[in-house]
């Protein structure tokens, strides 16, 4: 009969976060000889690696990736039981591992996460903030609970739910020629130097969408921060599709003005992304319960 301890899925679980047995056992508060004991216990009793070692790092094999959210189950069901059993059912406390896109995490955190802070000051959120694509990877790679992403996700194992409308808008500098032009023509962009998003997000696939429909233009520049693409635009550097909800300050300011291009479709949808295989326990049904 295997007899795996709660200890060493803890182990299990951390090692696969972190990518090593060092760094699992400071989280863990343990020493690195226990810390590896437990993880070879475990791995004596299922008779076969979960870990395979690709430069001095350890990577999950075939075997771990299937027993990881398994583990994390186990963990969350576990910490229930202790929360139910001692009364404290509606006193949710861990930890949550939340992605979000850029513009979500930079321009839209207080509402992902607001309200869930507010009503569980127990429980510890770790934001990533990253690409739409980096994003999806960790939610496949099971390093992460919950996912708000920006662009279009289509992947088997990943589930999708609309959670807000969004826009991106086309912005100038207030001097640029075509800020200053009353009406605005497709024609009007040819030849216009570009500032865009990085390849991998989601604002750039949703902003070469929008130009395939304009004059070829040319790319001058690729930031990999909306921030940094706002600067560039204020100085002179070019023009730029950017999310509307990133420039509200800079155009009030009237460092910027936003361009009117009617006959370009720069809206979307953004979205929560949950993995089907990750249990859904008390902390992210209470999650999606404060999101929606």
């Amino acid at each position: 009969m295997i007899n795996i301890s709660p200890r060493q899925l803890e182990v299990f679980v951390q090692i696969a976060r972190l990518g090593s047995v060092r760094a699992a056992a400071e989280t863990l508060h343990l020493t690195q000889p226990a810390a590896s004991m437990a993880l070879a216990e475990m791995e004596r009793q299922l008779e076969a690696p979960v870990f395979a070692r690709e430069r001095g790092r350890l990577r999950l094999n075939t075997r771990g990736r299937e027993l990881l959210p398994l583990a994390q189950e186990l963990l969350e069901r576990y910490a229930e039981f202790g929360r139910v059993g001692t009364g404290g059912a509606d006193e949710l406390g861990g930890e949550l591992r939340v992605g979000a896109s850029n513009t979500v995490g930079n321009y839209r955190v207080g509402e992902l996460l607001g309200e869930f802070v507010r009503a569980h000051p127990h429980v510890s959120v770790r934001l990533r903030v990253s690409n739409t694509s980096e994003i999806v990877a960790a939610m496949l790679d099971h390093a992460l609970e919950l996912g708000c992403v920006e662009g279009p996700v289509a992947h088997p194992s990943l589930e999708v739910r609309p959670w807000r409308d969004d826009a991106l808008v086309v912005c100038a500098s207030p001097d640029h020629p075509l800020a200053r032009k009353r009406r605005l023509e497709p024609e009007d962009f040819a030849g216009a130097r570009w500032v865009l998003r990085e390849p991998g997000s989601a604002t750039r696939s949703l902003s070469e969408r929008a130009l395939s429909s304009l004059p070829a233009g040319e790319t001058v520049l690729e930031l990999d921060q909306a921030e940094a693409i706002k600067q560039a635009v204020i100085a002179g550097l070019g023009i730029a599709c950017i999310p509307e909800v990133a420039i509200i300050d800079a155009v009030e300011a009237g460092r910027l003005k936003v361009l009117r291009t009617p006959f370009l479709d720069l809206h979307r949808k953004l979205s929560l992304v949950l993995h089907r295989q990750r249990y859904r326990g008390a902390l992210i049904e209470a999650f999606l319960g404060s999101a929606g």
